[in-house]
């Protein structure tokens, strides 16, 4: 007996994988850098809190912050935006970055465990 019949793994994955598995793997990939890592924690956290010496989450703060260049946080920047993971909006001369929260509840859904993913579809069929 093969170790996939033991384990009940299908040999044929491309039945099973489908738009969602590719999205997901592209925002696993870009958040598996440890420098997109830093900045999409550091984005997500001062979305969460009212600081008094709150910065935002401009291009510029965030290169300070991590005291990279302005090219560097841009393309750090620019591949988290491709992996949906955040979107970017110009407000006059300033880029403020958000979290794209639906990407991340499906990512924590897949890390979460089958529960979560269940919780995920049901706020998801909810938003419909």
């Amino acid at each position: 007996m093969t170790i996939a019949a033991r384990f009940g793994i299908s040999t044929n994955l491309e039945m099973k994988i489908g738009a969602n598995h590719h999205t997901l793997a592209k925002a696993m990939r870009a958040l598996a850098n440890p420098n997109r890592l830093a900045i999409f924690e550091r984005i997500h956290d001062d979305g969460l809190c009212c600081r008094t010496d709150h910065k935002g989450n401009t291009v510029c703060a965030i290169a300070e912050d991590f005291q990279l260049a302005l090219s560097t946080v841009s393309h750090h920047l620019k591949e988290l935006r491709a992996a949906g993971l955040i979107t970017c909006e110009r407000r006059g001369q300033q880029v403020v970055c958000t979290i794209n929260h639906d990407t991340l509840e499906r990512v924590l859904a897949l890390l979460g465990g089958p529960a979560r993913r269940t919780q995920a579809r049901r706020a998801n069929a909810s938003r419909r």
